[in-house]
């Protein structure tokens, strides 16, 4: 698999087009503290990480609301054939403000509210509404 992180976007999509109340996929920091974020912006309800060494992985339980789901919409924005990074003053805004993009800075992993507050750019990973 080249493209992990789209790999979880897609699982986290398929979850939430099927209703199912958990997505589980392998662990890596990244994803982890992709789902930490997601966690804190309440766009699922909990991440566990379970297992260890090879057999570790991540159990993200996904969150409803009037049996409809939080999370929307969520896009790859930046691919392994085309990487994009913004610099702080330039991450764009999902959804006018109301979605999330998500950065990956030399600070780790954080949301585009954060980012400009700290004045750092990244990689822009993905975008959620």
């Amino acid at each position: 698999m080249t493209d992990t992180i789209a790999d979880m976007i897609t699982r986290l999509r398929n979850g939430y087009a099927a209703h199912k109340t958990t997505v589980d996929m392998p662990h890596s920091k990244q994803k982890e503290a992709i789902g930490r974020l997601l966690e804190k912006e309440q766009y699922i309800e909990k991440l566990e990480v379970t297992g260890e060494g090879v057999e570790k992985a991540l159990v993200l339980s996904l969150k409803y609301t009037e049996k409809r789901p939080v999370l929307t919409g969520i896009v790859r924005l930046s691919k392994p054939g085309l990487r994009k990074y913004s610099p702080a003053n330039r991450i764009p805004r999902s959804l006018g403000g109301y979605g999330l993009t998500i950065v990956s800075t030399s600070m780790g992993i954080m949301s585009d509210k954060e980012a400009k507050k700290k004045g750092v750019g990244g990689e822009l990973l993905c975008s959620v509404w």
